[in-house]
């Protein structure tokens, strides 16, 4: 029970991925697009709620919050993207770069954990090794985008998030028995 409530965070987190990962293996470009564009939903209403609060406020105050700005910047951006859903989709190759440089940092995190095991001499370090092996190899295939479009792109993508999730919920149960034990 103790290690449920320590790790609680990065369990949904990983349950989340996993979730992340289904639906852009299920859909990929339906998933995206309706991410973008309830984003886009979400910032209109803050823009919304900016500029009405922008117009409630008395004059000296409504001029240095300079809510009316932010109102007019967050309904634009949300406009954009809720109506233009197509450009994000476009683009999702070079979100996909930044999301496979992610992957790579956090693949050398595991390298990382894997000798602290190794160095603390725990005999428990296999299990994040093979972690880290999986996150690099998955980074360099999303790094280097050897695929033919970029639905098999997100596919890989979403494949790879669910993977790592599996693994990092793996390791954290088998090191947190390691360590109660």
């Amino acid at each position: 029970m103790k290690f449920l409530k320590e790790h609680t965070n990065s369990i949904l987190l990983c349950l989340f991925e996993i979730l992340v990962g289904i639906l852009l293996l299920v859909n990929p470009v339906r998933f995206t697009s309706g991410i973008i564009t309830a984003f886009g939903v979400v910032l209109i209403v803050l823009a919304l709620v900016c500029v009405i609060n922008y117009f409630r406020m008395d004059a000296a105050a409504g001029a240095a919050s300079q809510a009316l700005v932010k109102g007019l910047i967050a309904l634009a951006a949300g406009a954009f993207c809720a109506f233009k859903t197509h450009w994000f989709i476009v683009t999702f190759p070079i979100l996909t770069i930044l999301y496979g440089v992610v992957v790579l940092i956090a693949g050398f995190v595991k390298v990382q954990w894997a000798v602290d095991a190794l160095r603390l001499k725990t005999g428990k370090w296999g299990l994040p090794a093979v972690s880290a092996v999986i996150s690099i190899i998955c980074a360099a295939v999303i790094l280097g985008s050897p695929f033919e479009s970029t639905v098999i792109l997100w596919m890989f993508t979403g494949a790879s998030l669910i993977v790592e999730a599996v693994f990092d919920i793996a390791v954290m149960i088998f090191l947190g028995k390691n360590m109660e034990g």
